[in-house]
């Protein structure tokens, strides 16, 4: 790991004045991603900016068909909130399975967001849901935030504050794990409301998380396993590496749609 200075600050304006006067600088928020990237030296920066102070950016809230998380909530807090589990019971689900006991209780959901990892899960929640990324530079539509492997179109010196998911009619979160590190091989978050299915598929393609629209269109048209006979996962848009080769991260992201699906059939709040 190169070195580096740490600073913290007490709010939201104040982290963000700090950043601008430091210049080459990176926003911290749990660590779980943005520390094992610079100490593998995928990542550097100057300076380190804690938002560990910052309680404005935490908290959760459900507002008419609305679920508010702050990005500096803990994914074990998303886990085991009450009004999560009520509306969005496959969010709690997919915070609940993220890494281990330790990187649930210091990673957060902004973080996770804002890092835009190709094997993290909250990216496909927030393309299923059709979530809004809330941040100091204004709101973007989640179809429109994630732009690749480790991208996004956050700014410069921008900050994630927060997203808002849609509360769907059903949905369900599946992954395949990798036993170690527990990052998605393939996850898929499917979210129905009504009669429009939207599918996030994360921890498989080349380019990063992306929606699944030929399995949306069919799902659309009949929400059942059945909708989704003779769709598959075009192998050429996989990663491979050695941890699963195209082909094989090809097949989960079918097995774990059907999952999905299966499972999203016997949550539905109709």
């Amino acid at each position: 790991m190169h070195a580096f200075d740490y600073h913290r600050a007490s709010d939201v304006t104040s982290s963000l004045a700090l950043q601008r006067q430091l210049g080459d600088s990176r926003f911290l928020a749990g660590g779980q991603s943005l520390l094992p990237m610079m100490k593998l030296r995928f990542a550097q920066t100057a300076n380190i900016v804690d938002l560990r102070d910052c309680d404005e950016l935490c908290g959760i809230a459900v507002e008419y068909e609305t679920l508010r998380i702050g990005a500096m909530t803990r994914h074990a807090d998303v886990a085991a909130s009450k009004d999560v589990r009520e509306a969005i019971p496959a969010l709690a689900d997919l915070a609940g399975w993220i890494g281990d006991p330790m990187v649930r209780s210091r990673g957060t959901m902004g973080g996770s967001i804002a890092n835009a990892d190709p094997s993290a899960c909250y990216p496909s929640a927030c393309l299923a849901l059709a979530a809004t990324i809330n941040t100091t530079g204004g709101d973007i539509d989640a179809d429109d935030f994630f732009l690749g492997v480790f991208e996004t179109s956050l700014g410069e010196g921008e900050l994630v504050t927060g997203a808002e998911f849609a509360i769907p009619d059903a949905a369900s979160y599946q992954k395949f794990r990798h036993p170690a590190s527990r990052f998605a091989l393939a996850g898929v978050f499917v979210a129905r409301f009504g009669e429009i299915v939207r599918v996030g598929v994360t921890g498989a393609a080349r380019s990063g998380v992306y929606r699944w629209l030929e399995a949306e269109e069919a799902l659309s048209r009949q929400f059942s396993v059945e909708a989704l006979e003779g769709i598959h996962t075009p192998i050429t848009e996989m990663n491979s590496d050695v941890q699963a080769d195209a082909e094989y991260r090809a097949h989960l992201v079918d097995t774990m749609t059907r999952r999905a699906v299966l499972d999203a059939m016997t949550r539905s709040r109709d």
